[in-house]
């Protein structure tokens, strides 16, 4: 059977567990030597009847779930594979009342399974912007209802700040290509010259708006500013590809998925930047299938536990945003 290009396609494709299995072993080991994902060794024994398979160095079985996001989850592959297509698809997101309606599982468990995705959705790429020379954009946003609408606790488990009773988001674009996000502490000069300075290549072509804590810029960018005050556009120089970026984090968030802990905000912001950097565009013609296959290969090596996800554990590290 041909790997699915629609939804209806890939329900259909997954719902055979042995078919579901081996697309998973295909991606986790594309070059089809099995190793042992405890110990690395390639010495090893497959129960056909189980789909597991015994290591002859660790001495221990192991299954394709273990040290990914599937890792000790009772759900099968069919949903998994179901949940991750709508989730990488789905312009404005997929709630979890909407997976667990669809998939039969509880709310409980589709909220658990929709940030595992998140998880593997993370783009850990320390590559600077700007090195293909087109203009990169920089911009914020402040997300988030008022700070004295908010529980104490809610607030002091904020991974960022407040301004104006907001979370403060600071985006960075290559125009045509790549956006990243991170969730900054303030909007001071020192926080966003440090940001353009770590993550943009110098002497790139760098476009703001005319908010003071760009000034300065210009010694080591070729840096050009727009007056939002005056126009949306000053020759070739804007940021309104980010503001098309911003419209869309929010559509999710206040649309889609209407309540969103702050702590939990960057994993949002982490989902919609995938689907953003994975669209189809004239010079990337990506379809359904290739998103989905390129998020479905990116749960190896990830791990997300209940107790990380609700705070009662530290989160193992993982790169940064950018």
């Amino acid at each position: 059977m041909k790997t699915p290009k629609t939804l209806q396609e890939a329900i259909v494709y997954f719902s055979d567990a042995e078919r579901a299995f081996q697309y998973a072993v295909r991606l986790r080991w594309p070059d089809g030597h099995v190793t042992c994902p405890r110990c690395g060794t390639a010495k090893h024994s497959f129960i056909k009847t189980r789909r597991i398979w015994f290591c002859y160095e660790c001495k221990k079985q192991f299954t394709l779930k273990v040290g990914t996001i599937f890792e000790d989850s009772p759900l099968g592959l069919d949903k998994w594979m179901a949940a991750f297509w709508m989730i990488v698809n789905c312009k404005n997101g997929i709630s979890s009342m909407e997976i667990h309606r669809a998939l039969g599982i509880t709310q409980k468990s589709a909220w658990f399974m929709l940030h595992r995705i998140r998880k593997a959705l993370q783009d850990g790429s320390t590559v600077k912007l700007g090195r293909s020379g087109a203009p990169v954009q920089v911009d914020e946003t402040f997300i988030g209802g008022k700070a004295r609408n908010m529980h104490l606790d809610k607030r002091a488990k904020m991974n960022g700040a407040f301004s104006n009773n907001k979370v403060i988001v600071a985006g960075v674009l290559e125009t045509g290509g790549k956006v990243k996000t991170q969730i900054i502490e303030n909007r001071s000069m020192r926080t966003l010259h440090t940001l353009v300075k770590k993550h943009i290549e110098p002497g790139s072509a760098l476009h703001t708006d005319d908010f003071y804590g760009y000034w300065g810029l210009s010694k080591d960018y070729a840096h050009e500013v727009v007056n939002h005050a005056e126009a949306y556009v000053n020759g070739k120089v804007h940021t309104n590809g980010l503001e098309n970026f911003w419209a869309l984090v929010k559509r999710g968030l206040h649309g889609t998925y209407v309540s969103v802990e702050p702590f939990h905000l960057f994993r949002y912001l982490d989902e919609q930047s995938f689907r953003y950097n994975n669209r189809a565009t004239k010079n990337n013609p990506l379809n359904d299938n290739d998103r989905f296959e390129l998020a479905v290969s990116q749960v190896f090596g990830k791990r997300l536990t209940y107790r990380e996800l609700i705070g009662k554990e530290l989160e193992k590290p993982h790169a940064e945003a950018f």
